[in-house]
């Protein structure tokens, strides 16, 4: 809105050509998404701890989560905020990619605070069933998809890394494909949320990392140099990585340890949507798996897990997500995320590393 707003001037007053320019919305976006978790952020923890909106904590974890017990929860709804503002303030809104991921991000967060509100407010432990809260993230999923695959100028060529050649066509498929990649990312990330600041940390680097990427395949240049298809109308998902980014390290100026809010059900499915989304429109759900591999590794874990102990009535970590079993095994709770933050942002590396690799 106000992106559309100041280019209406610019012929009076040309200083404000700046604002054409995706790298300059892009900062811009990001500190406003900072300022607005600086500024509403104590706020909205106190109104929260006023409504004694408390955590739940598994009495079968680490002994030492049992003191978090009563910390506020819902602080996603403040990250989900610092991420749509800005997004509509500095995105060019004529695009429908931004719509797409703004579905997705909007739609998750209200299937997650509906969750959370009956979890801590209601006081039911299962809030919204796993099948009901499925069958949403689905439906959001595939509007999202089916506004991605409408699009003229959409390829449903899939790419990827170190193939410069190898571009299958799935046709519709690309619909499912896309449902199952904003699906699955969404539930990963809400997997990972489990310690404090562990998950937004890659969220961060994830969103860093496709914010250059988006940029990339956006701009005809460089998307010719790096042998990528241009995704004309892509750019503008890097204003909106960038307020992932911004969001997040507001957010966690109190999410760090020891959190003083917790993100939530709100917080952790529309960021891991946003970035499924995001990795669909830009052609990277591949890559993702590798710069989200923390996400995929906690998946995995759990899913290993259960399996396991389903087939043979024994478990194959002391406890699933692996960050417990890491903390279980005497890891203190801030070495296992500064650790896990470190390897995400090897990962982030790697996965820019790729661009060139093809």
């Amino acid at each position: 809105m106000l992106y559309h707003l100041l280019t209406g001037y610019i012929d009076e007053f040309t200083p404000l050509n700046v604002v054409r320019y995706i790298t300059f919305r892009a900062v811009v976006s990001a500190l406003t998404a900072m300022a607005i978790s600086f500024i509403f952020g104590p706020p909205i923890i106190k109104w929260l701890a006023k409504l004694k909106v408390g955590q739940a904590v598994r009495d079968d974890g680490p002994q030492s989560h049992l003191s978090k017990a009563g910390t506020p929860t819902m602080g996603g709804t403040l990250v989900l905020v610092a991420i749509l503002l800005p997004a509509l303030l500095w995105c060019d809104l004529r695009s429908f990619y931004t719509w797409a991921v703004v579905l997705v991000v909007a739609g998750y967060g209200a299937l997650g605070f509906l969750d959370d509100y009956l979890k801590v407010v209601h006081h039911d432990p299962k809030g919204v069933s796993a099948k009901t809260k499925m069958l949403w993230q689905v439906i959001f999923a595939t509007g999202a998809a089916v506004l991605i695959y409408s699009q003229p100028d959409f390829s449903t060529q899939m790419s990827f890394p170190f193939f410069k050649n190898l571009r299958p066509d799935i046709g519709w498929l690309y619909i499912p494909f896309a449902v199952l990649v904003i699906v699955a990312t969404s539930n990963a990330v809400n997997l990972t949320d489990g310690l404090d600041g562990l998950a937004i940390g890659p969220v961060m680097t994830c969103s860093g990392t496709l914010a250059l990427i988006a940029y990339a395949v956006g701009h005809y240049e460089i998307a010719q140099y790096l042998h990528f298809e241009q995704i004309k109308g892509a750019g503008n998902l890097s204003i909106i990585c960038s307020a992932m980014v911004g969001a997040g390290l507001g957010f966690l100026w109190f999410n760090t340890y020891p959190a003083q809010v917790f993100m939530g059900d709100v917080g952790s499915l529309s960021l891991g949507g946003a970035l499924g989304a995001i990795a669909v429109i830009s052609k990277n759900e591949i890559l993702l798996v590798l710069m989200g591999g923390v996400f995929v590794i906690e998946t995995l874990s759990v899913i290993l897990q259960v399996g396991s102990y389903k087939l043979t009535r024994k478990r194959i970590f002391k406890m699933a997500p692996i960050h417990h079993h890491f903390e279980l095994k005497g890891w203190a709770e801030p070495k296992v995320i500064v650790r896990f933050w470190i390897v995400s942002f090897v990962l982030a590396l790697m996965a820019l590393a790729t661009l060139k690799l093809r």
